[in-house]
């Protein structure tokens, strides 16, 4: 299989690295097997296939051929205190990527925390996962999913894909390489957590669903309310009946997919 992807230049001078495969099991998992090998991050990996995909909370993450895949190991990247943050820096990085490939689409919006969304049909996901280092620090990977050319058609949720949005482009090595660029930007900016509030402010700008009706699953309890944005910590801030803004910190939200 010919699968060609390079890095953009803002990546290049911020000296990321990249090492592209055919086929791996999961980028993930290849990248999370550099940290016990001393890789010093700033790593992507990124493969024309995956055999073993996976998503959040341990779902199968569906790879059909033509879509992007693709992992970032960063070492050290701020304080562990930080490291929930790294989600929506690496969300808003994804849909600035996406809307660059598919012609600046503002259809395509974040939900909470950092899927990438399509007139509510999810075209994208992120899984980050860590470890902690023996000198205190923690290493990080940000997983990436992208459906350009096809989406699985047999999924609890909407799928959709870059192509099925008649999107400018679905070559997933420009869109790879407007990612590296987009993630060594927003990291810049983040400054290792010392300006999350302009991630916040960037996340706000492109997230979906704000003011509208929102459903969240956690622990087996459903809430419903308004979605009301994040606060300085990330946290979903749901109004409820009565007012009552609640916090969230984890969980599955559904929006109407007509407004989202």
């Amino acid at each position: 299989m010919d699968f060609y992807c390079a890095l953009g230049p803002g990546a290049l001078r911020a000296g990321y690295r990249l090492e592209v495969f055919t086929s791996l099991g999961s980028t993930n998992d290849e990248a999370m097997s550099r940290i016990a090998a001393g890789d010093p991050g700033r790593l992507w990996i990124v493969a024309a296939e995956q055999t073993r995909g996976r998503g959040r909370m341990g779902r199968v993450w569906v790879s059909p051929p033509g879509n992007l895949y693709a992992s970032l190991l960063l070492i050290d990247p701020a304080p562990p205190a930080a490291a929930a943050q790294l989600g929506f820096v690496a969300g808003v990085a994804l849909i600035d990527a996406l809307r660059a490939t598919a012609g600046d689409s503002r259809r395509i919006r974040l939900k909470w925390p950092n899927d990438a969304l399509c007139d509510g049909a999810k075209l994208s996901g992120l899984l980050l996962e860590g470890a902690s280092l023996r000198n205190g620090q923690f290493a990080c990977v940000v997983g990436v999913g992208v459906n350009c050319r096809n989406a699985p058609g047999d999924t609890p949720y909407p799928a959709t894909s870059l192509r099925a949005i008649g999107a400018a482009s679905t070559d997933r090595a420009a869109l790879f390489a407007a990612l590296s660029d987009s993630f060594a930007h927003w990291l810049y900016v983040w400054e290792r957590g010392e300006r999350f509030a302009a991630i916040r402010a960037a996340w706000l700008e492109r997230a979906g669903g704000l003011d509208e009706r929102a459903r969240v699953s956690r622990n087996g309890q459903t809430l419903e309310g308004v979605f009301r944005g994040i606060d300085a910590q990330g946290r979903m801030l749901l109004e409820r009946a009565g007012g009552l803004i609640e916090t969230i910190e984890a969980g599955d939200v559904a929006f109407d997919p007509r407004r989202a």
